[in-house]
């Protein structure tokens, strides 16, 4: 045996163990390092209201507590509004239910010639075998929904106490990245850092202030028919028709649609013809001009990128794909050397001009009754001189 091959098995073994145990550890903390992620692309968003405070004089900590504490009052506001709005919607249709049954019933009576009662459906309803077991099922899992829900909370938790820090301590950060890094390097990651700033930051206002316009202009239209819960349907829209690019808006717009609906069908046309037209006019007119010096990401690469990113990491990445898109585009422009394109018609959108355009040009322009070739074979003939006083001679 040679001498190398013992020490070549150990070495091999080791470094499989140490890979699984990199392997087991990354699956373990697979959450933790999501929700870190998160933070970070939070704290990005924040730094600059928190840069501008703290240039004022403000201390860091209490700029970022003061903003943190603006994001999660319009948050509560956001879900108390929306849960009334479901509460009662859900009130509504349980007072309703009964009449929804009977008419239901007498149409059953009058098409299939039957007789049923409401009396019977309901008593046959409470004494079926699947209404038990659902029962069952629900006492029994809501020590699950329990848990899921303290779950969700401490995730929230980690998940503003990272950002706090992240956006409380950035210098700090910053300069202990810095310190184990050239001077060159340096220079470079400070670069991107303003940049991924730059791009996270002007993702998340320019779409607020899109969320902001497309809620007032919603909330104006729902007011006028009078549908109810307007003010909470108008946020629902601006939040959901920004995060979500393209698809958004229908999205955010069934829920006014299933309200209007309610109150009158006609009204749910309405609904709908409005999303399309400012849909329309959003992505021509307003969507331009605000981001024009913030994110300027094609429609479809923004699509692209969150299926991708829900593909990956679910919500999570739907949420944070575009900003990262954004800051990958932001970096390659600023890195990647572009040079001038020719003057091509293709590149342009135009055909390239063929090699028989000009034969075809000539035959166009033949004289009537003019051989086909005849053109051609008198352009190839050399011109003739008059004779001279020497050949008449």
């Amino acid at each position: 045996m040679p001498r190398w091959l013992p020490r070549a098995m150990v070495i091999a073994l080791a470094l499989y163990a140490c890979f699984q145990l990199g392997s087991w550890a990354f699956h373990q903390l697979v959450g933790l390092l999501i929700n870190i992620l998160i933070s970070f692309f939070l704290a990005l968003a924040i730094e600059p209201a928190v840069g501008r405070m703290a240039a004022r004089g403000m201390r860091r900590g209490l700029a970022t507590f003061l903003v943190f504490m603006g994001v999660l009052v319009a948050g509560a506001g956001f879900v108390v509004l929306l849960g009334s709005m479901l509460a009662g919607q859900i009130i509504e249709m349980v007072e309703d239910f009964p009449k929804y049954l009977d008419s239901v019933i007498r149409w059953i009576n009058e098409t299939f010639q039957t007789e049923l009662s409401r009396v019977e459906v309901q008593d046959s309803l409470l004494n079926s075998d699947w209404l038990r077991k659902y029962v069952q099922n629900s006492a029994t899992g809501v020590l699950d929904v329990s848990a899921t829900v303290l779950g969700g909370l401490f995730k929230l938790l980690t998940i503003f106490l990272f950002s706090f820090y992240f956006a409380a301590d950035g210098p700090r950060l910053r300069r202990a990245l810095c310190s184990v890094l050239p001077p060159s390097r340096q220079t470079e990651v400070l670069r991107a850092w303003e940049i991924a700033v730059d791009k996270t930051g002007g993702y998340i206002y320019s779409r607020g202030l899109m969320a902001l316009i497309s809620g007032v202009a919603h909330y104006i239209l729902l007011e006028a028919l009078d549908v109810p819960y307007a003010p909470a349907l108008a946020v629902w829209v601006g939040l959901v028709s920004q995060f979500i690019p393209t698809i958004g808006t229908y999205l955010a717009g069934a829920l006014p649609m299933l309200i209007a609906f309610t109150v009158n069908p006609w009204y749910a046309l309405w609904v709908l013809g409005f999303v399309v037209v400012y849909q329309q006019f959003e992505n021509y007119v307003l969507q331009p001009k605000l981001t024009a010096k913030t994110v300027d990401i094609h429609p479809a690469v923004a699509f692209g990128s969150v299926v991708a990113g829900t593909a990956l990491m679910g919500a999570v990445g739907a949420l944070i794909a575009i900003p990262a898109i954004a800051t990958l585009q932001a970096f390659l422009g600023a890195y990647v050397k572009r040079y001038d394109v020719t003057d091509d018609p293709r590149v342009h959108g135009r055909r390239a001009p063929r090699r028989g355009a000009s034969l075809l040009t000539r035959l166009r322009r033949r004289e009537p009754g003019q051989e086909p070739g005849q053109e051609t074979r008198q352009e190839s003939r050399p011109p003739q001189t008059p004779p001279s006083g020497d050949d008449h001679a």
